[in-house]
């Protein structure tokens, strides 16, 4: 990548539910530029649609990127089914389900469902980028992808940090076609996940997250709804 191209990434990249808003000044500070930088790079993308200028002199994602979104999952051939299905697991069992994809190694969250409208809020993440060692998703993910080993982010006592565990851990998901995070990225939540299959190809981790104690109280339970949700439609691995 280009040192022009790297550096409207960042700037990008910048942008998150948590900083959803940024001016020249923080900017600079974060990505550690002069601020003229930071400044020509968020007026360049505002020219060319990617961001937004709102009162202040401060920027936003642009709604074009939306549309980008919009268009790269509809042209998805599973995904809509997956999203429908993925609403009715939620609901079911009053979860927050999520359907994840890998990407040069990064485990992307590209649609949630939440079906307990009343969970507070720290029951529902909004990370767009999951730590694949501390998540179903991720482990689903790396099992059946054969990507090289991720980042051992410590976020629990029960997070896995090395590698013999990891590969233990990815030798279980392949062997029982499903992987399980007891409490390993969020204390006092757990998630099971399955591969997801689309014309012989896994496309995505396909689960549900619940609070460990709802969880633990009927975890097979759980695991046979989230198999059921997405046998009929996956297609055969």
């Amino acid at each position: 990548m280009s040192p022009s191209l790297d550096k409207a990434a960042a700037v990008l990249r910048a942008f998150t539910v948590h900083q959803p808003e940024w001016g020249s000044r923080p900017l600079a500070v974060q990505l550690g530029w002069p601020r003229s930088t930071a400044q020509f790079y968020l007026s360049g993308l505002a020219g060319a649609g990617f961001l937004r200028r709102v009162p202040g002199g401060r920027y936003r994602l642009s709604w074009q990127l939306a549309e980008f979104g919009a268009l790269l999952t509809d042209a998805l051939p599973w995904f809509s089914r997956a999203r429908s299905a993925l609403a009715d697991l939620a609901q079911a069992t009053r979860g927050l389900g999520f359907l994840c994809v890998l990407e040069e190694g990064r485990v992307v969250c590209i649609h949630r469902a939440l079906g307990d409208p009343e969970a507070h809020h720290t029951a529902v993440q909004t990370d767009v980028t999951l730590p694949a060692n501390a998540t179903a998703a991720g482990k689903i993910l790396y099992a059946y992808s054969g990507s090289g080993q991720p980042t051992f982010e410590l976020f629990t006592p029960s997070t896995i940090t090395t590698p013999d565990e990891w590969a233990g851990e990815l030798e279980r998901v392949r062997a029982d076609a499903c992987a399980h995070s007891i409490e390993e990225w969020i204390p006092g939540h757990c998630a099971v996940g399955v591969p997801l299959w689309w014309e012989g190809e896994m496309v995505a981790a396909f689960g549900v997250q619940l609070p460990s104690s709802r969880y633990l109280a009927r975890e097979r339970h759980v695991l046979a709804r989230v198999r059921q949700a997405a046998q009929p439609w996956a297609g055969a691995n």
